[in-house]
């Protein structure tokens, strides 16, 4: 593991002759020293390889390898209109401002100012008598940049940007994630209704079976009494599964950007079968894959500028000004008389009673804490694959097993109801049979779910790199809630007075 190593050599640390060189071609050619930003080694030990891997090749858009184009009408929806992905818009469009912000001090600042005024004096015997003072004036003022402060606060700003832009793509690909993992549970609990539909009426048959048996006096009345009871067990389930696609259906239209209830769909009758495995490549490389890893990244680059700009603050500050001015009685006479000045000046911190080494020594930490945090992206991400690697192999085997325990039951459960109409096994044998034979159906579907859930995981956990477009802008209204609160502040009334 090392250390950060660019704050190390920027050339604010020396007060050497190649300083002073660089001091005197800022102050001629109005340009500073910017140090190059160089990127810092990964904090730990990467693993040479995954612990498996697929041979295809994921798509960007990895939900179209589930051949569901209902399902990419409902991310590119969600892209397009859900809230918090816009919301991570307008923190973008906010860092990019505060970059430009940061730019502007490289370049002169112009001011112009204009006055006008009238003076009336009085003197006894003389009477009155008016003088009139007009003047336009120009102030431009430069700061050269010599040992790269303003260049170090600006690349910091540009690097929080790109890291800003590196979460929305984080947020779009959770997103994506979360509208097909809804997806994929409300086709699942459709699946489990019409199932227990089936379940249900299996069991109005056999309750009628052993009614009318109990009608002959072969059975007691608790027979009649356990299979209503499993029928009505049956019903509950369905009502869960009814409550449970009813909540899917209003949370799939939360990420769409819609209100509970607004969203009307067909659903599929089967899950989709899972495409093969994704190829997860090589760690090193996949690193770049993932926007979260590269947002931490650059946010380690963005904390190493800002000590850069911190050590760059206890040195002297060059300053060049220059201004023209003009006065005259008369506004056609302006242009008749100029003065113009220029200035140079050397600002050199003398005693601050440490303010400035404190300052530079909490960059420092908060550089420290980012390339640890970028550490701790870095697992966090090599833990996702893995456990969805993992978790998909697990699943597959369980998978393979309810499938041959749902085969078993169903053979158990039909030899039992054979012996049972013949009076060979009592009635609770038969139910137990049944009972296990309908809970391994759901558990079986519920099952299939879950491992296309855990493929949904593993693709957001590999990572992707979009083109994502900005939402339109939302209209603006003029009695709205921001114009309002102006109104407020400003002390107007309804009427605009």
């Amino acid at each position: 593991m090392t250390a950060l190593p660019t704050h190390r050599t920027h050339p604010a640390r020396r007060w050497t002759a190649g300083a002073a060189c660089c001091l005197l071609a800022a102050a001629v050619a109005g340009t500073g020293c910017t140090p190059t930003i160089q990127e810092p080694t990964v904090p730990v030990a990467l693993p040479e390889a995954f612990s498996r891997t697929g041979e295809a090749e994921a798509p960007a858009k990895w939900w179209t390898a589930f051949d569901d184009p209902r399902l990419g009408e409902l991310i590119e929806q969600a892209l397009k209109d859900n809230l918090t992905l816009a919301g991570a818009w307008a923190r973008l469009e906010q860092a990019r401002a505060a970059a430009r912000r940061a730019d502007a001090p490289l370049l002169p600042t112009l001011d112009g100012s204009a006055g006008g005024s009238r003076t009336l004096t009085s003197v006894e015997p003389f009477g009155r008598t008016y003088a009139n003072a007009f003047s336009l004036g120009l102030t431009a003022a430069y700061e050269v940049d010599v040992w790269g402060r303003v260049r170090s606060t600006r690349d910091a700003a540009l690097l929080d940007a790109a890291a800003t832009r590196e979460d929305l793509q984080a947020t779009a690909i959770t997103l994506s994630a979360s509208v097909a993992e809804v997806w994929f549970s409300l086709i699942e609990q459709s699946a489990q209704i019409q199932l227990l539909d089936e379940q249900i009426e299996t069991n109005e048959k056999f309750l009628e079976l052993v009614t009318l048996r109990y009608g002959r006096g072969k059975v007691s009345a608790t027979d009649v009494l356990q299979q209503r009871q499993l029928l009505e067990a049956t019903r509950g389930e369905k009502v869960r599964a009814e409550a449970a696609e009813a909540l899917l259906r209003h949370q799939l239209a939360i990420l769409l950007g819609r209100a509970p209830g607004d969203v009307e769909i067909a659903l599929p009758e089967a899950l989709p079968a899972l495409p093969p495995l994704p190829a997860a490549g090589v760690p090193a490389a996949w690193l770049h894959r993932r926007p979260d890893v590269r947002s931490a990244l650059l946010r380690v680059q963005a904390a190493d500028r800002r000590v850069a700009a911190a050590i760059a603050e206890k040195f002297p500050r060059l300053s060049l000004s220059a201004t023209a001015s003009t006065t005259a009685e008369r506004v056609r006479d302006l242009f008749d008389n100029w003065m113009a000045s220029m200035a140079a000046n050397v600002i050199a911190p003398l005693f601050d009673a440490g303010l400035r080494a404190a300052e530079v020594d909490r960059t420092r930490a908060a550089a420290t804490e980012s390339f640890r945090a970028y550490g701790q992206t870095v697992l966090t991400a090599l833990k996702e694959v893995e456990d969805a690697l993992v978790a998909e192999a697990q699943q597959r085997r369980l998978l393979e097993s309810l499938g041959k325990q749902r085969d078993l039951a169903r053979r158990s459960a039909e030899r039992t109801q054979d012996q049972y109409s013949k009076g060979g096994v009592e009635f609770l044998r038969f139910l137990t049979a049944l009972l296990d034979y309908q809970r391994l159906q759901r558990s079986h579907l519920a099952a299939r779910r879950e491992l296309v859930t855990i493929r949904v995981d593993l693709y957001r956990s590999l990572g992707a790199d979009w083109d994502l477009q900005p939402p339109a802008p939302a209209p603006r209204r003029v009695d709205g809630p921001l114009e309002r609160l102006g109104a407020m502040r400003f002390g107007r009334n309804e009427e605009g007075q």
